[in-house]
């Protein structure tokens, strides 16, 4: 119910696109609105690029009895369309190319290291070693995981969702604190001992830099996402089929070296990338819209 869905035309989205006169388009879902702005894109000869950021395929398996085959065959030729297919890890790439996705390019992630940082560490008056998690309450996160992992200590859960009123009844221990933002969720997020991503269908997880910028190491399944994140480096996090384990294992990581970690991806070096990728398109294909200076990133 909380997920709004717009209900447009091709010639809605065409006129706000013509009225901002855009250098260029950028769709980020696959949905009603992207698939308004591919087709006026399309019907007017306009380069775009779209990118992919979560797997709505097992996503919607999860919840419906869709098959993966069809959700596949929509998005493959939706981003096949367009000018590029921004993806943000290398096992995402080998898992859009094996099912026929074309034009794959690199487009990672950043985080605010100012925002989240270990500096805003509190007591939050819960028994310790503090189990985070952050993001929607929802089956197809898979956060039941993570409530039922036999680990000493308190769970915390921040944000909300449909799964919310059962999950709260069923784990009365759990601490279900609902959506936080800005410097709260900062301050949850520096006063916790481990961090734990139990999702096997997102993508990258930005909430996983979120955490380790505060100094927090994170607690995962071997999939992706998590594979790319963190998987090459053990000192700032765990992944293991048993969450149990690898929440046990991530708390024996250094906090400073998560920091350190997390300082090294910034959103600037993520804009930077982007319009790399923008820049490529327009070497290959003359656009309609004016163009005639090198993209740059302005503060």
């Amino acid at each position: 119910p909380e997920i709004r869905l717009s209900l447009t035309t091709a010639a809605g989205v065409g006129g706000e696109i013509a009225k901002h006169d855009p250098d260029h388009v950028h769709i980020a879902t696959e949905a009603t609105l992207g698939a308004a702005a591919r087709s006026y894109c399309q019907s007017m000869g306009r380069a775009f690029t779209t990118s992919y950021h979560t797997r709505f395929p097992e996503y919607l398996n999860a919840r419906f009895p869709i098959p993966i085959s069809w959700t596949y065959a929509y998005l493959r030729n939706f981003h096949n369309s367009g000018n590029g297919c921004m993806v943000a890890t290398p096992s995402l790439r080998r898992d859009l190319a094996a099912q026929g996705f074309t034009k794959l390019v690199p487009w990672t992630r950043g985080v605010d290291s100012e925002l989240h940082h270990p500096d805003k560490r509190t007591d939050l008056g819960f028994d310790g070693p503090i189990q985070l998690y952050v993001g929607r309450v929802a089956v197809e996160k898979n956060i039941e995981a993570f409530l039922e992992a036999d680990v000493d200590g308190t769970k915390i859960v921040v944000g909300d969702g449909p799964a919310r009123d059962e999950l709260e009844a069923k784990y009365p221990a759990v601490k279900f604190v609902g959506a936080k933002f800005g410097d709260e969720l900062a301050r949850y997020y520096a006063s916790a001992d481990v961090f734990v991503f139990p999702s096997k269908t997102d993508t990258f997880g930005i909430v996983m830099l979120e955490a380790l910028a505060s100094g927090v190491p994170v607690a995962a399944y071997p999939v992706m996402g998590p594979v790319d994140v963190i998987s090459h480096d053990k000192t700032v996090g765990c992944l293991s089929e048993n969450l149990g384990e690898a929440i046990e294992q991530a708390l024996l990581c250094d906090p400073a070296a998560c920091r350190r970690f997390a300082e090294e991806r910034s959103w600037r070096s993520v804009a930077e990338m982007f319009l790399l990728n923008v820049e490529a398109v327009y070497a290959m294909k003359e656009p309609r819209v004016k163009h005639d200076t090198k993209v740059s990133l302005s503060s």
